[in-house]
């Protein structure tokens, strides 16, 4: 293996995979398999009502013992999914409150979000810097954990890198918790974008949207909908334009964790359509707010099973996060990665659109990007079948500092980087000849070898603190000094094999 320049240093950390952390969710009998089938709901919830009195007493103390010092409020969650599945039940008005956790938890089960890995992680800053020593940071990190039908979710870590580079994770959470939706509320102009990218006739989709204020809620959508149901015989397809109507807005939401929750307990799991099979490789940065503080924005791949799609998530707290999707060409495939701020009053985002090169994409809305234009694409071996970027860029005073991912022989995965003028992001500065980092001998192993794999790093003084998952398994983080990173880009280097100039 080739070994790491010397002003890059590997953290003994490795967050590996724990089937300990499990998530209370909704259970549908006869649906648990990959193949589908009809709901036996009915049928478990009579025999559950045949029950007696003793007998369901009995099973709800039980399963209190066994099962509630693995969650947070079990019993309300148990409540939460007799709601889903109280219609069901006919004649019988008059249920105790045993009965009513234990229909419910005959509808729960847990499901261990990372039980099959936890890898691809991004970090930010903490929003809260309180408390620390000189020179020290507090950190956010996200993570993909993937568990049962290799569903994909986003988990967050908090940790501390001190002033040395010395990195501390927070002690593992104890438990999941799970957020709750919120009301919401939608753009038409983000819906005519998303309707354009689906392509198709837009009468009756005009005609909706032309019913719509300019920000709506879910009544003003019913109603604008009922107002093309009354049409219908005139209007064909109609109930098409209402069902995308419908997943539009169900892809849209928002979600609130409870408050005495921390956020490394905290866990988005897939709730849209779009991503019910999985969240995918959060890039998260820190944007500036024009009143002094910051939000974080995060971009991921959304997974229904057969199509990826690309959303954006936002918080200012980690605790209310927002999820919209996104359109235009410009996020027309998996990694779009934010710049930390805007650049001449438009956002800038790297791009792969292509599949194999980096691209630069701009918005000025953060919801719909422009076509991107290409900056770089695989010239050297280790990147020899596609090459993309590992997360936002940093700033210097020298450049846009980007972590790159190339792919190459045997499909290895190695990290790269590349250097962008601050002005005009199009123009690369430099690059690295050879990877950053590739994946090391006991790095090689897992759900999908030879890969090293980052979302998205923060800088740390003169450090880079990288964070990275290991061939879709573990993760692990690097410290990267900055200077001769820097240094190593800007170097004048030969041409690269294919644009020697020939006598």
């Amino acid at each position: 293996m080739t070994p790491d320049r010397s002003w890059v240093r590997r953290s003994p950390i490795r967050l590996a995979p724990d089937a300990d952390r499990v998530a209370a969710t909704l259970f549908l009998p006869g649906q648990e398999f990959a193949t589908g089938g009809a709901s036996r709901s009915t049928l478990v919830m009579d025999r559950v009502m045949a029950l007696t009195d003793a007998e369901v007493a009995h099973q709800v103390a039980c399963l209190r013992e066994s099962f509630a010092g693995r969650h947070r409020d079990l019993d309300r969650v148990w409540l939460d999914h007799f709601r889903l599945v109280e219609h069901r039940l006919v004649d019988h008005p008059d249920i105790t409150d045993d009965r009513r956790h234990l229909l419910g938890a005959v509808f729960t089960q847990e499901y261990a979000v990372e039980s099959v890995a936890v890898f691809n992680p991004s970090m930010v800053a903490h929003p809260d810097q309180s408390g620390l020593t000189a020179g020290a940071v507090r950190f956010v990190m996200a993570a993909r954990g993937v568990g049962e039908g290799h569903v994909s979710s986003i988990e967050l870590r908090t940790g501390v890198v001190d002033r040395t580079g010395f990195v501390a994770l927070d002690p593992a959470p104890q438990v999941v918790v799970l957020p709750r939706p919120l009301p919401s509320t939608w753009l038409r102009a983000s819906f005519q974008q998303q309707l354009a990218d689906l392509g198709g006739d837009r009468t009756n989709s005009d005609f909706v949207l032309d019913s719509l204020p300019e920000e709506f809620t879910r009544a003003d959508l019913d109603l604008a909908l009922q107002r093309l149901r009354d049409q219908r015989l005139t209007r064909g397809a109609a109930a098409r334009t209402i069902d995308r109507f419908d997943l539009l807005a169900a892809c849209s939401y928002s979600v609130e964790f409870p408050e005495d929750s921390q956020i490394s307990e905290r866990v988005l799991m897939p709730r849209s359509p779009a991503e019910s099979h999985g969240m995918e490789d959060l890039r998260l940065v820190r944007l500036p707010l024009e009143d002094g503080g910051h939000e974080y924005i995060g971009t991921y791949t959304a997974y229904d099973g057969s199509r990826i799609s690309s959303n954006l998530l936002r918080t200012t707290d980690f605790r209310r996060f927002t999820v919209r999707p996104l359109s235009g060409p410009g996020a027309r495939d998996k990694g779009l990665a934010l710049f930390p701020r805007t650049i001449d009053g438009r956002y800038v985002a790297l791009s792969r659109t292509d599949r194999e090169s980096n691209g630069i994409s701009t918005s000025h809305d953060l919801l719909h990007w422009t076509r991107p234009e290409i900056v770089s694409r695989p010239e050297r071996p280790w990147e020899v079948v596609q090459l993309g970027n590992c997360g936002s860029p940093i700033e210097t005073e020298h450049g846009w500092l980007v972590l790159t991912h190339g792919v190459g022989p045997m499909r290895t995965y190695s990290i790269g980087a590349m250097l962008l003028d601050l002005h005009d992001p199009t123009r690369v500065i430099g690059r690295l000849r050879e990877p950053l980092l590739r994946p090391q001998a006991d790095e090689r192993s897992g759900y999908v070898p030879n890969v090293v794999y980052s979302c998205g790093a923060l800088r740390h003084g003169h450090d880079l603190v990288v964070p990275y998952g290991c061939s879709d398994t573990s993760s692990r983080i690097a410290l990267v000094a900055i200077e001769p990173l820097l240094a190593e880009l800007l170097a004048p280097s030969d041409p690269s094999p294919d644009r020697q100039d020939h006598p």
